[in-house]
């Protein structure tokens, strides 16, 4: 994969950025820590334009968006209560608890989510699926992709152009605290089905 990367980015230069960075959002498995480190170091070699790889890499994972955005959109609440009330009970899920996410999301909670959900690796591409659920309007969806994407482009690139040929080592300390991030939000998602699990046998 690194070196379908390289060669991408080598022929089709900022044009190669904006198209890795789409497919990156629509599959994940592309990683944006291999992505926007190895146009930081082309920056660093002299070949790329520091402003226009961010510019590019935030681009394509803007346009990446929008496929899971509108697939919420979709999807109508009362369908997924309607799910949560039929297999819901396996998960301690109801439509009562879908209503509360749904409105949480709605009001105006949802640009904090999106903002800082642009930020964090494995999170960053399914963000934009509640936010098409709730029906976010186009503009503040935008804005706070695209402010979140930027800042974590940016990051990226930076740290691609400082270590220069030690770019990969971004994906090596990432990749930790990644993994952190999903452990805590699995290991809350258990607590949280335990404990209701554990009130429903104690009515």
């Amino acid at each position: 994969m690194l070196e379908w990367v390289t060669n991408t980015i080598g022929s089709m230069g900022y044009v190669g950025i904006v198209f890795l960075m789409f497919l990156e959002n629509l599959f994940p498995p592309i990683p944006s820590e291999i992505i926007m480190p190895l146009a930081g170091f082309g920056v660093a070699q002299g070949n790329l334009n520091l402003g226009l790889v961010i510019l590019s890499g935030s681009l394509g994972s803007i346009l990446g968006a929008f496929p899971w955005y509108y697939l919420g959109r979709t999807v109508k609440a009362e369908k997924l209560e309607s799910w949560a009330d039929r297999y819901g009970r396996w998960l301690t899920l109801s439509s009562k608890d879908v209503r509360r996410v749904v409105s949480w999301f709605a009001h105006r909670r949802g640009n904090l989510a999106v903002g800082l959900g642009r930020l964090v690796p494995g999170i960053r591409t399914y963000i934009s699926i509640p936010a098409g659920l709730t029906r976010m309007p186009m503009v503040p969806f935008l804005f706070y992709s695209t402010l979140g994407t930027v800042v974590w482009i940016s990051f990226l690139s930076l740290m691609g152009y400082v270590l220069g040929a030690n770019y990969e080592r971004v994906r090596t300390v990432l990749g930790p605290a990644s993994g952190v991030v999903w452990l805590f939000l699995i290991g809350g998602f258990i607590v949280l089905v335990v404990t209701r699990w554990l009130r429903q046998l104690a009515r």
